[in-house]
């Protein structure tokens, strides 16, 4: 018999993976699923487990220890496998020595597998393709030659790689900021766009397009800083436009329960919405006010929104922004807020005079906080405001007509009885005509949207106390650092001194609302200003010398509200006014043209010199010399303000014309005191009487031909002419007149002559002089507003050209870069195309 073929082992099929039990979750659904459905599963039930098990662990002719064995060595070598895989590649025999194991089995070393970055080479895959196909294996030499040129073939690459990298770097990144402007550009534009559109579509219909307004809202939240700007002013022209005259006041939860029609629905969302919106807005404005970039912007709109609709919702937070950027450094945002703080004051029917109180509480508020260091722009706002002292006054004239109709009334009533008695009819009429035209009175009244004369005199009330509330803290602050300075520098050289920058318009505000002022506050008012005009707290000693805490200019304002003050309640008030003379004589000597303000000057000789009718004559006279002799000193605006002041003493003291006498004694009245004390701080113990007024002389030699003429024109007055010959002009307009024509250096084309017919000037025929008139300043405007506006129209073109050569030069660079760009484009491709053939 022959021999039995041996028999192929056939293993069985992967078992699957073994799941423990634990691990098995069956539900109480499952169970009641099968339990329900045990029909379905008569399938599972007639399985038989016992075969399937003999199949899968069946081997043909096999025993369990050699199937085990299979199993194993399959294992083992899918393991090997895997680790070739991963840890590395085995290394060729002839290379590297075997490692015995205890066991007696031989293993050989690996090493870990490196491919390149741009995967295998050509020389690689031809290799792995012969291995794959069993061809002949290289040799050793072979194979270390064939490494060595593969190193040398990837140093080149290298190297060219670097090389073109480094060329095309700067290329690259310009043509990828390129891309970004380009991409940024259309981003701009399609927001741009979009504002445009929602703002258009709310502009003209309003109460179906509300919902626009959070789009708007959002796209001003943009990380844009010129959307951010363009979102916020489109918002404002929005709000502007469609903001109602009245206050939007939202349902309660009661109303919002009630069945309401169609279009209550519609117009308490359309309220809600734009009151969310424009709630959102300014909270929006009110951070952005705090950041640099967008303070102005934010500020514009604040002010625009509260100078268009001060009667809306929020109106406080719009104030509490303005009035706290009135003390703002930036002059742009701090002219905004005036200008808008000065409408409110003055365009009161917009809402009735609420914000106007309120506005003047904020600032009183401000003030006290700040501990009056403030700009002066925060107080002068108060120059704005009105008040009517005839509050009220047409309804008593009301009154008192009716009370005189009642009492004619009555009075024919009285005549008629003893007549025959009227038609019932007439009587009737008559009645009817009354009734009815009461009853139209009081409708339009009611029609019309006149303020309460009560309400509108209670907030005039609050704001005139809050208003000299302010002041009157301002002049305490100042009172303060006068009493304290002194005290805590006794005996030593003064330090800094205080600023006070809000004195002046203080001192501005009191002398325009001094008709206002309570009797009650009169003393210690004109007592506070007495110390003040000294600049000292030793208000009787005018004498003491001392560093002074107030400038000229304050203390001269201090005269002009003292006076202002007791001319305005000059019956009221018995107060002497002799200690503000003193202040002035010693002011005079202490006034300084480039460091002191000469207007105020001006302002206070006109009030306290020219305006009162009588003085004392040694007190005139000593104002006279001290004028005519500072007169030398001053510039020519001060000189011409003080002749004028003498010319006008002069005339109305026809006593004091002695001091034009040439007399080798001096004036030929000399009265109590014999000699002329220059030095005196007191004009009443100065001697003017006993001097001359030598310094005319040299005025009528002065450079300026206008104070020269009036100079002269002083020096011919005599005492004999009796006639009261008053200048019609006075010491401010001198000084305005002379500082214009000196700003504007025109060569005047116009004369004034003199009333001294006599005097004859070397002067031209076009020299400008000053007699008894007012200085006349004449240029032609047409030729200068004709240069102005060609000088302005040449800094326009300038500035044009200017900004179109720089479009110019970005649009050319632009189309610079994208032509690199499209060259580079070409290279790139054919480079590939060429790559691609090989």
């Amino acid at each position: 018999m022959g021999k039995k073929p041996k028999q192929k082992i056939v293993l069985p099929p992967d078992l699957p993976p073994e799941i423990p039990d634990d691990d098995v979750e069956v539900s109480d659904e499952d169970l009641q699923f099968v339990k329900e459905n045990r029909g379905y599963a008569s399938l599972l039930s007639t399985l038989d487990t016992q075969s399937i098990t003999k199949h899968v662990t069946r081997v043909a002719d096999a025993k369990e220890d050699t199937l085990e064995k299979l199993y194993e060595e399959r294992s083992r070598k899918s393991a090997l496998k895997k680790e070739n895989e991963e840890t590395g590649i085995q290394v060729d025999r002839v290379d590297a020595l075997p490692i015995k194991t205890l066991d007696g089995k031989l293993y050989y070393r690996t090493a870990k597998k490196t491919e390149p970055e741009n995967g295998p080479t050509e020389d690689e895959a031809e290799e792995d393709s012969n291995a794959d196909k069993g061809l002949i294996k290289l040799t050793k030499a072979e194979r270390r030659a064939k490494l060595k040129k593969l190193k040398r073939e990837e140093k080149k690459q290298g190297k060219e790689v670097a090389k073109a990298e480094v060329q095309e770097t700067p290329q690259a990144a310009v043509l990828a900021e390129v891309k970004e402007d380009l991409t940024t550009e259309e981003a701009f534009e399609s927001k741009k766009r979009k504002l445009a559109e929602l703002g258009d579509a709310l502009l003209t219909d309003p109460d179906s397009n509300i919902k626009f307004l959070k789009e708007m809202l959002q796209l001003s939240k943009d990380n844009d800083p010129t959307i951010v700007k363009l979102g916020l002013l489109s918002l404002l022209a929005v709000f502007k436009d469609i903001v109602p005259g009245y206050r939007i006041r939202l349902p309660t939860e009661k109303e919002l329960e009630m069945k309401v029609s169609k279009t209550v629905r519609k117009m308490r969302y359309y309220e809600s919405t734009l009151l969310s919106a424009y709630k959102g807005y300014l909270q929006r404005l009110m951070i952005l006010e705090k950041k640099p970039l967008f303070q102005l912007v934010a500020v514009r709109c604040i002010c625009s929104l509260l100078d268009a609709n001060p009667h809306f919702n929020f109106r406080e937070s719009l104030l509490d922004a303005t009035v706290r950027n009135l003390n703002s450094s930036n002059e742009a945002i701090r002219k905004l807020c005036c200008s808008t703080t000065k409408s409110l004051f003055t365009n009161e029917g917009k809402h009735g005079g609420e914000a106007t109180v309120e506005a003047v509480r904020l600032i009183a508020d401000h003030v006290k906080a700040y501990d009056c260091q403030m700009h002066p722009d925060s107080v002068e706002v108060f120059f704005s405001l009105s008040f009517y002292e005839d509050l009220g006054k047409p309804e008593k004239a009301d009154e008192d007509q009716k009370n005189k109709y009642k009492k004619n009334k009555k009075r024919k009533n009285s005549e008629a009885s003893n007549q025959l008695p009227e038609n019932d009819r007439k009587k009737s009429r008559k009645e009817l005509i009354s009734k009815t035209r009461e009853e139209v009175e009081a409708d339009y009244k009611a029609a019309s949207f006149t303020p309460d004369v009560m309400e509108q005199r209670q907030m005039q009330t609050e704001t005139l106390s809050a208003v000299f509330e302010t002041y009157f803290r301002i002049l305490k602050h100042t009172m303060q650092t006068i009493v304290a300075r002194p005290e805590a520098n006794s005996g030593e050289l003064s330090t800094a001194v205080e600023p006070h920058p809000l004195l002046a318009p203080c001192l501005k505000g009191l002398g325009k609302f001094a008709h206002l002022i309570d009797l009650d506050f009169m003393g210690d008012l004109m007592k506070h200003l007495k110390i003040l005009a000294s600049g000292s707290s030793n208000p009787g000693n005018p004498s003491e010398k001392g560093s002074k805490c107030l400038s000229v200019s304050e203390r001269l304002q201090c005269c002009i509200v003292a006076f202002k003050v007791m001319r305005n309640n000059l019956e009221a008030l018995n107060v002497d006014l002799q200690d503000f003379f003193v202040h002035l004589y010693n002011l005079i000597v202490e006034y300084r043209p480039g460091r002191d303000q000469g207007e105020v000057l001006a302002e206070t000789l006109k009030i306290m010199l020219c305006d009162d009718k009588q003085h004392d004559m040694q007190k005139t006279a000593a104002f006279i010399k001290r004028l005519a002799t500072l007169s030398l000193c001053f510039g020519s605006p001060e000189s011409m303000a003080a002749l004028v002041t003498v010319k006008h003493l002069l005339q109305k003291n026809v006593k004091c014309r002695n001091l034009l006498e040439n007399d080798i004694g001096g004036g030929s009245v000399a009265g109590t005191i014999p000699k002329y004390l220059p030095y005196s701080t007191d004009p009443n113990l100065s001697g003017a009487l006993a001097t001359v007024l030598w310094e005319l002389n040299l005025l009528s030699k002065h450079y300026h031909p206008s104070i020269s003429s009036i100079a002269s024109g002083i020096s011919t007055m005599s005492a004999a002419n009796n006639q009261l010959l008053l200048s019609k002009s006075s010491p401010q307009q001198a000084f305005k007149d002379l500082s214009l024509e000196l700003e504007l250096s025109f060569p005047q084309s116009g004369t004034i002559k003199l009333n001294n017919k006599k005097r004859k000037t070397n002067f031209s025929s076009t020299s400008p002089s000053i007699g008894d008139t007012t200085v006349i300043s004449s240029f032609n405007e047409d030729e200068l507003q004709k240069k102005l506006s060609t000088h302005f129209m040449i800094v326009h073109d300038i500035k044009e050209n200017e900004r179109l050569r720089n479009e110019l030069d970005r649009t050319t660079q632009s189309l610079e870069l994208y032509e690199q760009y499209k060259k580079q484009k070409k290279l790139r491709s054919k480079s590939k195309s060429k790559s691609v053939s090989k």
